[in-house]
């Protein structure tokens, strides 16, 4: 999971004005509006463990089609890296799993400062 965010001028309903507004995403879908004059927020709900859910299950399902692709293109580079790319995999699988998990921790905590 990624989690970004971006500045872009929008009309903000509390400010009656156009202002910078901070727009913070969570895997290419806005979770927060935020109005950098007045703070004015507004948040969308996303459910974390879904989203999540989602992106294991089409990274997994997925890749055999990738793999089907890139034997079809005759890239020979495929049959060299092959070998490199299954013994990193663990390393990168790792990796996703604990950014991913960095974002679900920061969610939780964000719903439970809600309550």
């Amino acid at each position: 999971m990624k989690r970004s965010e971006m500045e872009t001028e929008l009309f903000c309903t509390q400010c009656m004005d156009h202002t910078l507004h901070q727009i913070s995403y969570l895997n290419e879908k806005i979770s927060k509006i935020e109005c950098e004059q007045c703070h004015h927020v507004v948040k969308l709900r996303l459910d974390v463990k879904k989203e999540f859910l989602k992106e294991s299950y089409y990274k997994a399902v997925s890749k055999p089609g990738q793999i089907r692709r890139e034997l079809k293109e005759g890239k020979g580079d495929f049959l060299i890296h092959f070998p490199a790319r299954v013994v990193t995999k663990p390393y990168r699988l790792v990796k996703y799993l604990n950014e991913s998990w960095k974002v679900v921790k920061a969610s939780r905590t964000e719903q439970d400062q809600k309550k």
